[in-house]
């Protein structure tokens, strides 16, 4: 398993660009099983770092943002980019509740979180949950199911092979769209007409925020001073995203009642696009998506402790080069035994 750095403001005493020791001197062949990291918990101080963090970096791509120097306005979307790639794993967290150990922190930072990464939190927690417990079966997993194998138009195959040709933040917006917006779309997964209302709640309530946040700051001083950072993450948030679970084995209930594969049985269906470490460091190891899922109570910023090396680690570049050989269509809606990506 590669060396990871610890996260900066990790209560366990580890610093900034050192490595665990149990990851150094052991790498265990079997997956411990969860009871043997029960000693890996949330934090309130490792939550307030992280929230803390992402604050101060985009307090400060804002600044630079809003400089008429095109240099430090150029800085200022690379730092912005970063933010808001934090924020989302912030959401992503917080909505497991493994960011603070205190509940009622969790959901009010996870709001906030939710907000900057534009998804609304409470149908966020949700539809992920969902994800979780249906991982490997593609047709009940919400954020799985427009890819299902099926007859794609011509029109479709256009964009989404230009998009994935040009790296268009195509696949991120819909994602947040049909998977978070959508509560037509989504109703059917989230069980209860209660819980569509909850999510009609959610979805409506941010939507007002963000339109008066716009109205109040200005569409076209908004869109100068960051919105070339948030294409930018939009942009890598596709990769991540797509390569976490797409083009990997998947299973199809065809309508049936099927039995949910547990976390220990999800690592085939999972993929670890691994980032260099200091981006790693900065995203709380999100890119260590296999051990999520095998353990997911543990937090993000615990997770390179776990001296577990899964099956499906790739290193981004390589990835990255193998899965542009393949059309957008052929990626998304493809497998391996078809194409040969194995990676």
């Amino acid at each position: 398993m590669q060396a990871r750095a610890a996260w900066p403001f990790d209560v366990t005493g580890h610093g900034l660009g050192t490595v665990s020791r149990s990851i150094q001197q052991r790498v265990c062949v079997a997956p411990p099983s969860p009871s043997q990291l029960k000693h890996l918990q949330p934090s309130n101080a490792a939550g307030l770092a992280a929230t803390a963090l992402a604050t101060l970096i985009t307090a400060g791509g804002i600044t630079l943002g809003a400089q008429s120097n095109i240099g430090l306005w150029a800085l200022g979307q690379g730092v912005l980019s970063l933010a808001f790639l934090q924020w989302f794993v912030l959401l992503h967290e917080a909505g497991h509740g493994t960011l603070f150990r205190t509940h009622g922190v969790n959901r009010r930072v996870g709001r906030l979180a939710g907000a900057l990464a534009l998804i609304p939190f409470e149908v966020w927690q949700r539809i992920h949950a969902r994800h979780h417990r249906y991982t490997g079966w593609q047709d009940l997993d919400a954020t799985t199911a427009l890819l299902v194998p099926r007859e794609v138009s011509r029109l479709e195959r256009a964009a989404i092979n230009f998009a994935w040709w040009t790296g268009l933040p195509l696949f991120s917006v819909l994602y947040r769209l049909q998977n978070f917006w959508n509560v037509p779309r989504i109703a059917r997964f989230l069980g209860h007409a209660k819980e569509a209302r909850r999510a009609w709640a959610s979805v409506i309530s941010l939507g007002l925020i963000l339109t008066g946040l716009v109205a109040f700051i200005g569409p076209l001083t908004l869109a100068r001073v960051a919105g070339p950072g948030l294409l930018l993450s939009l942009a890598a948030q596709d990769l991540i995203l797509l390569s976490q679970h797409t083009h990997m084995p998947r299973h199809l209930s065809g309508g049936k009642k099927v039995r949910p594969f547990t976390p220990m049985e999800q690592e085939p269906f999972t993929r670890s696009l691994l980032l260099p470490g200091w981006l790693s460091t900065m995203l709380m190891h999100f890119d260590l998506h296999e051990l999520h899922h095998l353990y997911v109570r543990v937090p993000g910023y615990r997770l390179h402790r776990i001296a577990y090396e899964p099956a499906n680690q790739v290193g981004w570049v390589t990835w990255l080069r193998a899965a542009k050989r393949l059309s957008g269509v052929e990626f998304l809606f493809g497998n391996r035994e078809q194409t040969g990506l194995k990676l």
